[in-house]
């Protein structure tokens, strides 16, 4: 099975000036063929930098994935690095140059002179037309160490090994479109991939991760599958990862796992996969009959759009939650439910009430995370508390 590693080249996103999405596309791709990403990372646009970034990735992967800086301008040195780790001249492809043509023609244009750099690749490299964009993508193959050379005497370990860098253009859509129709079907008869990694995530709220551990503790020792936690701010993700042949097989493997999970946290768990904590809890009220009215205080825009019937108050009080909740469900004697979330950064606690059918509950409790986030981290308790109330209801 082969393993991955993925270099992101940009001095914008070192800056912060761009965010890099295209690390998480190609790591959910490499996972679905069954290759084992390693290790990812962003290096600026410096000639040495990346050519040593990708020599240390040829030591450890037998696939190395670049984007990024395969544009026309000075401070797109992809492929310069590509050739420098490989102690290679770059050379001009003239089909690639006639590609390019077309490509700036479609906009009405000539291409400039620089736009030339885009037409040159690592010597013997593989071309990959881009019909997206105007910058070509490629692919520089090994099977056996070359002799040693500047840059490469200790590189491409292992007499035959084979293995292959693949560098793809920075914007998000040009990659995708290239990884889709060009490099998955290379990388599928190059190392002959048969297995794929399929992945569940199982949603929890109402429990700590150290608790969960505690009670699940001997699955995350599986090797596959593998199982793993992850925190968000009162939730906390389940993953269940496993390789196998095909996907039939996967989803037994996985299933089996998924089953032992819920048997030891039964309504912890509240969802899987695309679920989320709001429509999960929404969906409950929704199957009880109940109408829902919502009040709050100290909540971001973002999340007061996911309250439906919802009031804010500026001026709210600590211990006042549950009788404004009280009062608004009396104004409102069409709603059978109410939900209240009250935050307060000051002393960094939060309140949180209900009103159902079935009673009355409220609760103070307090926060010892960053003050940024306490109202996720309230709100997402509080979704749960009425959740369980919803589901729980006969």
């Amino acid at each position: 099975m082969p393993t991955a590693e993925i270099i992101t080249i940009g001095t914008e996103i070192l800056l912060g000036e761009i965010v890099d999405t295209n690390t998480r596309y190609l790591a959910r791709n490499l996972r679905g063929l069954g290759v084992d990403l390693y290790r990812t990372v962003t290096i600026g646009d410096n000639l040495e930098r990346i050519a040593s970034a990708i020599r240390e990735a040829m030591e450890r992967a037998e696939i190395v994935i670049t984007t990024g800086g395969l544009g026309p301008t000075v401070d797109d040195p992809t492929r310069e690095a590509v050739a420098l780790a490989f102690g290679v001249e770059t050379e001009f492809r003239t089909e690639l140059w006639d590609q390019v043509v077309a490509t700036i023609a479609r906009y009405g244009r000539t291409p400039s002179e620089n736009q030339k750099r885009q037409a040159f690749v690592p010597r013997g490299a593989v071309a990959i037309p881009n019909p997206v964009g105007s910058a070509p993508a490629f692919i520089v193959e090994y099977t056996s160490p070359p002799a040693p050379l500047p840059y490469r005497a200790h590189v491409l370990k292992g007499e035959g090994r084979k293995g292959v860098v693949i560098s793809l253009p920075g914007v998000p859509k040009e990659m995708e479109t290239l990884l889709h129709a060009s490099v998955i079907p290379y990388l599928q008869n190059r190392f002959d991939l048969r297995h794929l990694i399929k992945v569940r995530l199982l949603h929890t709220a109402g429990m700590g991760e150290g608790a969960i551990d505690e009670k699940i503790g001997d699955l995350e020792t599986l090797s596959n599958p593998t199982v793993g936690l992850a925190a968000h701010n009162g939730v906390v993700d389940i993953r269940i990862a496993v390789k196998a042949e095909n996907e039939i097989t996967a989803d037994q493997m996985i299933a089996s796992v998924e089953a032992d999970l819920r048997a030891r946290l039964q309504d912890v768990i509240f969802g899987a996969d695309d679920d989320t904590l709001e429509a999960v809890t929404l969906e409950a009220i929704k199957r009880r009959g109940w109408t829902l009215t919502s009040l709050e205080h100290g909540l971001p825009d973002s999340m007061k759009r996911s309250l439906p019937n919802l009031a804010s108050l500026s001026d709210l009080g600590p211990g006042r939650l549950p009788e404004e909740l009280q009062s608004t469900l009396k104004r409102d004697p069409a709603k059978t439910a109410a939900l209240g979330i009250a935050c307060f950064v000051d002393d960094m606690s939060a309140e949180l009430a209900i009103i159902t059918p079935r009673g009355a509950k409220s609760m103070r409790l307090t926060y010892g995370g960053h003050p940024r986030n306490l109202a996720r981290w309230a709100f997402n308790n509080a979704l749960n508390l009425l959740r369980l109330e919803a589901q729980s209801a006969s």
